[in-house]
Order: structure tokens, then sequence, then C-alpha cells
């Protein structure tokens, strides 16, 4: 199977990276790049890039953009998922992608947390939510013969935590970004209980890079 590290060179691409990289800390960046890198891989591995409904650049642009809703530019007033999909369709927007495409992107973002929901709304839903999973540990098997330069890409640095930390950050600034039952309602009342939320303790015995 061919892959490689090279991303998408685009003026799309590159609005993504900067969007990215100017309203993300470092860990949570890395972790939006190699859930792409990851993504690509589940679907080489699938067979998924003949599809008729894979396109490399959407899922670059959702895998990237997926966690925009815990940085600088969120605001707080919806869930991180939400605001962070409309915070994509903004870059999307604004660069000229058309509607269909951005709500594609749209919808990939604001599901992929919700477990037996994304993969039924598609493949780009499906790949994106894949993708972030698998950084945490999830088919790590499918990315051995890869995950050594992804990792050295694009260094975890406490990946986990530091993403805990700003979905609990984000859930503090108003009822509506953490209604009941969202992932940020549910890591804040974990915090608050033990000091430590079940997606760490989680990652923490899957994850085969110790976090």
């Amino acid at each position: 199977m061919e892959f490689s590290l090279d991303l998408p060179c685009t003026s799309l691409a590159d609005a993504v990276m900067a969007v990215v990289w100017s309203s993300l800390p470092e860990p949570i960046a890395n972790h939006s790049v190699r859930s792409f890198l990851f993504a690509e891989l589940l679907a080489k591995h699938q067979g998924l890039t003949n599809d008729p409904d894979y396109d490399r650049e959407l899922v670059f642009a959702a895998s990237v953009m997926h966690d925009l809703g815990t940085g600088s530019r969120a605001t707080g007033r919806a869930r991180f998922e939400v605001e962070g999909a409309d915070i994509a369709a903004e870059v999307l927007t604004r660069h000229g992608a058309p509607a269909v495409n951005v709500d594609r992107v749209w919808e990939a973002i604001a599901f992929h947390t919700s477990e037996g929901i994304a993969e039924r709304r598609g493949l780009l839903p499906y790949l994106t939510a894949e993708g972030s999973k698998m950084d945490i540990g999830y088919n790590a098997d499918l990315t051995d013969e890869y995950q050594a330069a992804i990792h050295a890409a694009y260094p975890r640095l406490n990946m986990v935590k530091v993403l805990t930390d700003a979905i609990v950050d984000h859930a503090a600034r108003s009822d509506d970004s953490a209604p009941i039952f969202s992932l940020g309602n549910l890591l804040t009342k974990e915090r608050q209980a033990t000091g430590i939320t079940e997606l760490e303790l989680l990652t923490a015995g899957v994850s085969p890079w110790g976090e």
C-alpha cells in the first residue's frame, strides 16, 4: 500500500492549516493533522479511496479542523463540535468551496464525537470520526508501518490531557457550550467528581503510545 505524509497542496488546504496553527495549541494541532493521516491510512486499507464519495481535500479539511471548537476562535456559544463546524464552514465559504461541500464538512465535524451516528452519515463523517479515534489508539494496528514517521513529524505532546482540558474549559463558557449528555458536559462532570476523565483513563489503557 502506498502512503505518504505529504499533505494536500491547495489554497484551501493552506487556509485550513493557517486557521488550525493560529488558533489551536500545538498538541491539538498535531492531533488534528495525525487524524487526517490516520483517516487516509484507514481509507487506503479499506479500499475507500476509489469510492465516488471520497474527496481527499474534504477529508483533510474535516479532519484537520475537527477540533477548532476547542481553540481561541470559539466563543462558547455552542458545544465545541458544533462551534468548530461553524468555524470550519466559514473557512470553506470564504475560500469559495461549493455549499454542498461546506455542508458535508460541517456535518462531519459536528458528528465526530457521535458514536453510532457519524458512520451512518456517509464516508466523510465516518473517516473524520475514525481518524480522530485512531489517534487515541483505536485500530492502532493499521498504523504500525507508518506511526513512527507520523509521530516524529507531529509529536503527541501529552495530547489527550491537553485536549480534555480544552474541552472542559470550553464547556465552562456557557450553558449552551455543554448541553446535557454532550461530551463537554460529561467530561466536566467526571473531572469534578474524580479529577480525571474516563477518556483519559481509557486512552491510557488502549493507546500503544502511552496516552
